[in-house]
């Protein structure tokens, strides 16, 4: 576990071990704002503790950047604090939130009995495309700019701050996860994002960065997107577009499920 770095005035992030996640926080007076909290109620408490290094003020405002349980399952902890999220972010959490429950207790056993416990606990305060939050007399931004990661991840951005959270729409160190994505759409999802970068971006999990990493990792995005339909016309195998991979920095083959995400969707079998 880190610790709390600013990234731009009085805007920090910090990198949890489970999951390389960033957790984001905007302070102003004794407004905070929130930005994801983590897997379960014991890390979630944890970021509550850890807040104290930076205010005595309790949390006023959350954010979810998506519905996935490493970004929203920790909810409940900051209540009575407003939770925004996107529209879909309620209808993802209320329809999957018990399956995913059961099947990431088998996939991370070292959390299945804290999530066992956990009270799902989705956004009370939603929107479809913009929104705007005051933070003390800071105006924070809460974008949805298409289909991507999921169908409902949004960004948060400072602009006073000249600071974007990606959430997951942009990954460091690691292939994206595409498990519950949209590779067709994901790309100029991306490009709308690495636009609203002038400074400093920070994804939902891997180190913080600049402009270059957001411009760059679209690209790759696309590149996965034309493998497939290059598998799927018939002129190359999985194989040959494993070794071709657009993450080349990453094994080749980290990107299979990313290429049979990409195949099902242009299939049809993803809407």
């Amino acid at each position: 576990m880190g610790s709390w770095v600013e990234v731009g005035d009085r805007v920090f992030v910090r990198r949890y071990t489970f999951y390389d996640q960033n957790i984001g926080v905007v302070l102003d007076g004794d407004d905070v704002l929130l930005i994801d909290t983590r897997s379960t109620h014991v890390h979630a408490r944890e970021v509550a503790a850890d807040l104290r290094e930076l205010t005595a003020a309790p949390v006023t405002i959350v954010v979810n950047t998506h519905g996935h349980f490493d970004h929203a399952y920790g909810n409940r902890v900051f209540r009575p604090a407003p939770i925004w999220g996107h529209e879909g972010c309620v209808t993802f959490m209320t329809r999957t939130g018990e399956l995913r429950r059961a099947r990431i207790a088998l996939e991370e056993p070292e959390i299945a009995g804290d999530l066992a416990e956990v009270v799902i606990d989705p956004p009370d305060r939603t929107f479809a495309e913009t929104a705007y939050l005051e933070v003390g007399g800071r105006r924070v931004e809460l974008r949805y700019l298409g289909r991507g990661h999921t169908d409902h991840d949004i960004v948060v951005r400072v602009p006073d701050a000249a600071v974007v959270f990606a959430g997951d729409l942009l990954e460091n160190g690691a292939v994206p996860f595409f498990g519950d994505a949209y590779p067709l759409d994901w790309p100029e999802t991306a490009f709308r994002v690495a636009e609203l970068v002038s400074n400093v971006v920070v994804p939902g999990h891997g180190d913080h960065a600049g402009p270059s990493f957001a411009d760059a990792q679209p690209v790759a995005l696309a590149g996965i997107a034309a493998l497939a339909r290059q598998i799927t016309a018939g002129h190359m195998t999985i194989e040959d577009a494993l070794a071709a991979t657009p993450f080349p920095e990453h094994p080749a083959d980290d990107v299979r499920l990313p290429l049979q995400r990409a195949i099902a969707q242009l299939r049809g079998e993803i809407s």
